[in-house]
């Protein structure tokens, strides 16, 4: 399939690597009775391994799968207030939202405005100010309280644990 005149050879079974034919290198390839597998296309000229192609793509995807695990996936926790909570739901939802932030998890909190609770806009933007200034030794707003149809929300992302 390698349609290009020379590549560069490399690889552990190769005695003096460098830029050979392509024709050469797929007798090499023959002779060792392994794949002539290109590694690098971009590469001016293009460079080949001679391997196992089956040991190859196995290889390449564990190491997908290695990027994938060690990626962090960060969920997003919701909690939900009315523009008149009271103090005793207010403090029963930050225990909740804290144990969220210590676990890594980001908060989305939110008041809802149902029918003319919606004159309350300013309640509601308290609230949640008031909610962002409680958490703040354990996380910083990720975005202030914006109005979008009937639901004021806003993000707070954990801080990083100082090690």
């Amino acid at each position: 399939m390698i349609r290009i005149p020379q590549v560069r050879l490399v690889g552990d079974n190769i005695e003096n690597p460098g830029v050979i034919s392509t024709s050469e290198a797929l007798k090499l390839a023959d002779a060792l009775e392994l794949d002539l597998v290109e590694i690098s296309p971009k590469a001016d000229p293009p460079v080949c391994r001679i391997t196992d192609y089956q040991k190859f793509l196995y290889q390449q995807r564990k190491k997908q799968k290695e990027l994938k695990q060690k990626a962090v996936q960060v969920t997003v926790k919701e909690i939900r207030f009315g523009p008149n909570t009271d103090d005793h739901d207010y403090n029963f939802k930050l225990k909740h939202a804290e144990g969220f932030l210590k676990g890594g998890s980001k908060v989305k909190a939110f008041v809802f405005f149902k029918g003319r609770s919606i004159l309350f806009k300013e309640k509601g933007e308290i609230l949640l100010l008031k909610f962002a200034q409680d958490l703040e030794e354990l996380g910083k707003v990720e975005q202030l309280p914006r109005l979008e149809g009937k639901r004021m929300t806003m993000f707070i992302s954990p801080k990083p644990n100082k090690k």
